[in-house]
């Protein structure tokens, strides 16, 4: 399925699924309204670009951080720019760069890259009938397979790294689950031959500035993340744009003209 002839009210990605679980509506404000106020930082200029470094590192092409990262820092529509932390960024890089291939091949060994930045676009037939004409939208940022098991891998830049509570938040492990679960249906392939991983990034770390670690991925856990997708689509579909004004204080709406 090609999600360009999919609707754009009938797609929902990780990242609409995400903010809907933060607040409907700041979903409400950002994807049926159509006012997004946030186009971008450093640290997404800076992600950007390791992520399209990682995806050539891989496929064996040649690379070019510098130019790829003055390109992103372009883009952004910044009052200014944090030079401090951007030099930073220059600085981390490399270092995290020289990693990637090396701890790919220390934690898979001999492997076969099955796909980069694959495009997820199927159709959400978990919940009831009349939601059947929505349909899930991601990329996938690596899939190695090892004789019949096939690994996902989704890259997160961050800091020096992540504590318990973020390696084990639902939502954070979700996106992984909900990658499993399509694509093993996209290609037809059983769950159980799937396993998915974060591969950590890490710009402030000491040493180990690649992190590459499983998180489990069995049927509760995909019955459970299914669930938060199924009632999202329901009250999406039925309006129900309730406020979560515990995360208001931390939103970039509130007390604005979106959200007085």
């Amino acid at each position: 399925m090609n999600c360009n002839d999919v609707k754009k009210e009938s797609r929902i990605s990780f990242s609409q699924l995400k903010i809907w679980k933060e607040c409907a509506f700041k979903h409400k404000i950002i994807y049926i309204d159509d006012n997004k106020l946030f186009t971008g930082n450093e640290y997404t200029a800076f992600g950007t670009s390791i992520h399209t470094v990682c995806e050539h590192l891989v496929m064996g092409k040649d690379h070019d951080f510098e130019k790829i990262f003055k390109d992103e820092l372009a883009k952004l529509s910044l009052p200014e720019i944090n030079e401090k932390l951007v030099s930073d960024m220059w600085l981390a890089a490399p270092k995290i760069i020289e990693e990637v291939l090396p701890s790919l091949q220390e934690g898979f060994s001999e492997f076969e890259v099955f796909s980069v930045e694959e495009e997820l676009c199927e159709q959400i037939d978990e919940s009831e009938n009349h939601y059947e004409k929505n349909v899930f939208k991601g990329f996938i940022d690596l899939v190695l397979k090892i004789d019949d098991t096939y690994h996902i891998i989704d890259w997160k830049t961050c800091s020096w790294g992540w504590n318990f509570q973020r390696r084990t938040d639902p939502m954070s492990v979700y996106q992984l689950i909900y990658y499993k679960h399509f694509f093993a249906k996209k290609h037809n392939i059983p769950e159980d031959k799937i396993k998915v991983h974060f591969g950590l990034l890490k710009r402030t770390a000491k040493k180990d500035f690649v992190e590459i670690f499983e998180t489990t991925s069995g049927k509760k856990r995909i019955d459970n993340s299914l669930k938060v997708l199924s009632n999202a689509i329901h009250n999406i579909e039925n309006k129900n744009f309730t406020k979560n004004k515990l995360s208001c204080n931390r939103c970039e709406y509130y007390k604005t003209e979106y959200c007085p």
